[in-house]
């Protein structure tokens, strides 16, 4: 396992920059939880409100259901700013439009540190990335390279690639769990024969894991895209 550096910690303000409900559950909710503990704010912007993400439900019916989930989980790890921003789900695309509605959340909310999807074609060998993730990662790090300096301080991407990681505690790993099942409807239908909570556990065991460079304690791991 690759020595990794320490999350930067002088900061006060995140975005987290994701395609859907639920991106940010899959991977980086447990530091969220450890930087709201510390008095740090998060926000969330969320390109779409992933009205095509539920199989037999109608948009018109999914979305709402998926914008009340997403919030309800947000708010199982101290963030209560969620912005949904109605752009098409499975329809998003590197467009001028995107990166407008990125740069105009940047310039609104100041934030010291963005947070945002990996953009790479596959998590693993035989695991492809959506499209949606690899548009919306290339839109964000277009946005942000034309950002007029000086703007935040980082740009990370959470996802197979580590350069940094953060430890965490068994209570943001305990609220992670609790944000991820707040999708409940999503879970249910993404894997019927599981348990939501199941589901939630095995999945946020998989993204934190134990690093012996952090004295044995798991850990949430980012890829530093740009300082």
């Amino acid at each position: 396992m690759a020595q990794l550096a320490q999350f930067p910690n002088d900061w006060q303000t995140a975005l987290v920059l994701v395609a859907h409900p639920d991106d940010p559950e899959y991977g980086m909710s447990a530091a969220v939880n450890r930087w709201t503990s510390e008095g740090k704010r998060v926000v969330y912007g969320l390109a779409t409100s992933g009205e095509a993400g539920i199989q037999g439900m109608t948009p018109q019916e999914c979305g709402p259901l998926r914008e009340d989930e997403q919030r309800a989980s947000a708010a199982r790890v101290g963030v209560n700013e969620v912005e949904f921003w109605g752009f098409p789900d499975s329809e998003l695309f590197n467009t001028p439009q995107l990166r407008a509605k990125i740069t105009e959340a940047i310039n609104r909310i100041a934030p010291d540190v963005v947070l945002s999807l990996f953009g790479g074609p596959e998590w693993a060998p035989g695991f492809p990335n959506q499209r949606d993730h690899m548009e919306f990662s290339a839109a964000v790090r277009d946005a942000y390279a034309a950002l007029p300096e000086p703007g935040p301080h980082w740009l990370f991407e959470s996802g197979p690639l580590a350069t940094h990681a953060v430890a965490v505690s068994r209570a943001d790993i305990d609220a992670a769990v609790k944000a991820l099942a707040e999708h409940r409807v999503y879970l249910e239908v993404l894997d019927p024969d599981t348990p939501v909570g199941e589901q939630a556990f095995d999945q946020v065991q998989r993204t934190t894991p134990v690093r012996d460079d952090f004295g044995g304690r798991r850990a949430v791991v980012f890829e530093l895209i740009s300082d």
